[in-house]
C-alpha cells in the first residue's frame, strides 16, 4: 500500500511539476522509505508507522525516526523504543543499502526476522549500526567489514549464526565499539585484533578456541563468558587501560595472570573455569582497590595460601577453590574498615579467619566461611542456600591440603 501512495506521488508531482520542491526529501530515499514500510508493520500495540503519511510535504520533519540532511535520509530509526510498545515486525530491506548519506541505522526490540541484508556493507557512511533485541538469523555479514567510518556495531540478542567475520578484526579500522552479546555465534576468534577496539561484548555464544594472542591496548572492556573457549590467559598481559573483564564460565585453564591482579581493574570476572596455581602476590607498588570494585575467582581450582592482593576489594568470591591456611588480617582489617562488603570464602581448605577480639563485624558485611578446614564462629548468616549446610570439611580431607595440619 505504501509504495503504491509513492508511485501515485510520483504521478501527481510529474503532472504538477511546480510542486516537486514541496516533497523535502530526495525521491530516491522517499522510495526506500516506502520499501521499508512495506517490508516492516507495526505489531498491534505499537504506532511507529503512524506519521509516515507519502503525502506529507515534508517527510523530514513529520516521519518519526528520520533526521535529513540537505534532503538526504543521515539517521534512521526503527522503532519507538518505549518499554511499553511492543515493536515492529517484517524483515529488513536490502534497499537501506540505497541511503547513501545514511550515519546511523538503528533497529529498536521487535519481533524482525530473516537475515542482516549483505547490501548494508554498502553505506560507507554509516558509523553507528544497532539492530539488538530482535529475531535476526544467519550469518554476520563479511561485507560490514569494509565500512570505513563504521564505529558502533551491535547485533546483540538475535539468533546469528556462523563464525564473526575475521574482517570486523582486522579491517574495520574505526570499530571502536562491537557487542554481540545472546546469538548463537560459534568458530574460534583470530590471533590478532588489530581493530583498536574499545569495548568488545561476545558472552553468551558459542564461541570456541582461545583467546587472541595479541589484543588492542586501547580495550578496556571485554567480555566473552558463557561460551565454550579454551586455553590459558594469554594475551592479557599488556592490557593496562582495561577496566573491565568477564571470561566466566568457559573452560580457560592454566595460572591467573599477576598483571590481572591490579585495582585499575575494578571489575574482573573469571569464576566458574579451570584456572589453577595460587591467587598472585601483589607487586611492590600495587595500590588498593577503591569503591564498587568487585572480583569473583570462585570454582576454579586455585591453591596455596590467600595472598594479600585482594585484600581492600569491595566485593570479592574465592569460594569453591581450594585455598588453604590462614586468611591475611589484611582481610580482616579490611572488613572492620568498611572497605570489604562482601566476602565468600567458603568450600575452601581455610583453617581460621582471625578475628580480632571483641570486635564487631559491620551489619552491612556479608561473610560465607562454611565447609573449611575450621568451625566457623562467624561468617554463617551471609552465606548464599548453594553453600550447603555442613559446617566443616572432613578431618582426612583438611589432613591431606594442610600438611597434615588439623582442623582447630
Amino acid at each position: 500500500m505504501a509504495l503504491f501512495l509513492f508511485l501515485l506521488l510520483l504521478l501527481v508531482n510529474a503532472c504538477h511539476p511546480s510542486h516537486q520542491n514541496q516533497n523535502k526529501i530526495s525521491f530516491n530515499d522517499l522510495a526506500v522509505l516506502a520499501d521499508i514500510k512495506d517490508s516492516l508493520t507495526d505489531i498491534p500495540g505499537s504506532n511507529f508507522f503512524s506519521t509516515w503519511d507519502f503525502t506529507s510535504p515534508d517527510p523530514c520533519s513529520t516521519f518519526s525516526g528520520i533526521t535529513c540532511s540537505l534532503n538526504r535520509v543521515t539517521i534512521l530509526t526503527l522503532g519507538t523504543g518505549l518499554s511499553e510498545t511492543p515493536g515492529l515486525a517484517g524483515f529488513l530491506s536490502p534497499s537501506l543499502s540505497s541511503l547513501t548519506e545514511l550515519t546511523q541505522l538503528i533497529l529498536y526490540p521487535g519481533i524482525i526476522t530473516g537475515p542482516i541484508p549483505p547490501q548494508l556493507g554498502r553505506l560507507s557512511n554509516l558509523r553507528v549500526l544497532s539492530l539488538t533485541n530482535n529475531r535476526l538469523k544467519g550469518p554476520i555479514p563479511s561485507s560490514l567489514s569494509s565500512l570505513p567510518n563504521l564505529h558502533t556495531l551491535d547485533l546483540s540478542y538475535n539468533q546469528l549464526t556462523g563464525s564473526i567475520p575475521a574482517g570486523l578484526f582486522t579491517e574495520s579500522e574505526q570499530l571502536k565499539v562491537m557487542i554481540l552479546t545472546s546469538n548463537q555465534l560459534s568458530g574460534e576468534l583470530p590471533r590478532v585484533v588489530a581493530a583498536e577496539i574499545l569495548h568488545l561484548d561476545l558472552k553468551d555464544n558459542q564461541l570456541t578456541g582461545t583467546l587472541p594472542l595479541s589484543l588492542p591496548s586501547t580495550i578496556r572492556y571485554l567480555s566473552a563468558s558463557k561460551n565454550m573457549m579454551r586455553g590459558p590467559l594469554n594475551g592479557l598481559q599488556s592490557l593496562s587501560e582495561m577496566e573491565y573483564l568477564d571470561l566466566s564460565t568457559n573452560q580457560f585453564s592454566g595460572p591467573i595472570p599477576p598483571s590481572l591482579m591490579r585495582p585499575t581493574l575494578s571489575s574482573l570476572f573469571l569464576q566458574r573455569n579451570n584456572l589453577s596455581g595460587g591467587v598472585p602476590s601483589p607487586s611492590p607498588s600495587s595500590s588498593i582497590y577503591g569503591e564498587g570494585s568487585i572480583v569473583d575467582l570462585s570454582h576454579n581450582f586455585l591453591t596455596g595460601e590467600l595472598s594479600t592482593v585482594l585484600a581492600a576489594v569491595e566485593t570479592l568470591f574465592l569460594n569453591n577453590n581450594q585455598l588453604m591456611g590462614m586468611v591475611p588480617e589484611e582481610y580482616v582489617k579490611s572488613v572492620y574498615g568498611g572497605s570489604t562488603k562482601t566476602l565468600y570464602l567458603q568450600h575452601n581448605y581455610i583453617t581460621g579467619f582471625p578475628l580480632e577480639a571483641g570486635m564487631a563485624l559491620p551489619d552491612t558485611f556479608s561473610l560465607c566461611l562454611t565447609y573449611n578446614c575450621m568451625v566457623p564462629t562467624v561468617g554463617l548468616m551471609g552465606c548464599p542456600a548453594s553453600a550447603g549446610r555442613q559446617l566443616s570439611r572432613p578431618q582426612s580431607q583438611c589432613m591431606v591440603f594442610n600438611h597434615g595440619r588439623s582442623m582447630p
